[in-house]
């Protein structure tokens, strides 16, 4: 019998030589509008290994508007977005909190956690227990973005460098929710818990490591434990060159990273990490799926394959289809990992594709 995708996952996880590698699509709504046939085509050939289980959550009473529709939306932490382009989410254009003294405005969304704890974790266990995928809590705490969200990036960035001022306060409240959210979902039988901040430009960190191994690395260290004592795998989210907190986040537990691969230097990442923690992808969504010839597809692919593929595992084909992205190069992707895993192996100079 073949294995589960759960199975699968888990085995490229723990580095033990799963059959085939695991794959996810991201698809974007933008997406999803200009291009429903082929995207439900690319899922019937090549099927989601990782879901998310259904919300439990109540509904925020804050909430006004829809967040992938053009015009105002009101989120359930009261920040307001902008958004001028539909199927992509808007823009913070007036922060919540203009002045850091103000902080006391950031009131967490506590009353849209699960009010009968017990019935929603039955509801998340019969989900997982009725799917053979593996399963993704619904939930993403983002402490950086969430303090930009309610302050500005500007200001957001002021704060973390004087956080005696006030910013660190706010943070602390911000943690406070998230780890509430966690306790929840790391008590319920869910296969993972994910986090996400978007840390990087297109060639190095947003702030200076040292700031965020003082502010933020310790925060997602309160994540990585909470999942880990509970027996669940931990993934995160990072957009923009992210290399220098790579071994930190090895260090805190993080067990699958998704990150823009195309903005940093493979070989110098295989070199420091390879085989201590699994890529989640990605193929770069900024030029690669864009692009109108469906063999830079591939090349894209034999180049992270060059650096990053090892048949035990460390790897999961992820990607997502977002603005402009091409349907012909989705396809390219999954049947180069395909090939580069029958080929099962990873040594440099993979051959190059064909045609």
């Amino acid at each position: 019998m073949p294995p589960t995708s759960r199975e699968l996952v888990t085995q490229a996880l723990r580095f033990e030589y799963p059959s085939r590698l695991p794959r996810q699509t991201w698809t974007l709504p933008i997406a999803q509008n200009a291009y429903p046939d082929e995207i439900e085509a690319l899922h019937q050939r090549w099927p989601d290994d990782i879901v998310q289980t259904p919300s439990p959550y109540r509904p925020s009473p804050r909430v006004r508007g829809e967040p992938y529709e053009i015009g105002t939306y009101l989120d359930e932490w009261g920040c307001e977005f902008h958004s001028v382009q539909a199927g992509l989410v808007g823009e913070v254009k007036t922060p919540l909190i203009a002045d850091i003294s103000d902080r006391a405005k950031c009131e967490p969304p506590y009353e849209t956690l699960p009010e009968d704890v017990s019935a929603a974790r039955d509801a998340v266990n019969r989900f997982r227990g009725e799917s053979e995928k593996f399963v993704m809590a619904a939930c993403c705490p983002r402490p950086w973005e969430r303090m930009q969200f309610l302050r500005g990036t500007v200001n957001a960035m002021m704060d973390i460098m004087t956080p005696e001022d006030g910013g660190g306060e706010l943070l602390r409240t911000i943690h406070e929710f998230y780890l509430a959210e966690l306790e929840f979902w790391t008590a319920t039988d869910v296969d993972a818990v994910m986090f996400m901040d978007d840390w990087g430009s297109q060639q190095a960190m947003l702030i200076p490591p040292r700031i965020w191994r003082e502010l933020f690395k310790t925060l997602y260290k309160d994540y990585c434990d909470l999942a880990h004592s509970r027996g669940k795998f931990i993934f995160m989210h990072s957009d923009g060159c992210i290399s220098e907190i790579y071994e930190d986040l090895v260090e805190i537990g993080v067990d699958a990273v998704n990150s823009q691969l195309a903005t940093m230097n493979l070989a110098d990442l295989a070199r420091r990490v390879k085989g201590e923690i699994t890529f989640w992808g990605e193929i770069d969504r900024q030029h690669v799926l864009p692009s109108g010839d469906p063999r830079i597809a591939r090349n894209a692919v034999r180049e992270v394959a060059k650096y990053l593929y090892d048949p035990a595992g460390g790897i999961i084909a992820q990607f997502e289809l977002g603005p402009a992205a091409n349907p012909a190069n989705a396809f390219a992707i999954y049947e180069e990992w395909e090939k580069i895993h029958e080929e099962g192996t990873n040594e440099p100079g993979l051959p190059a594709p064909k045609g």
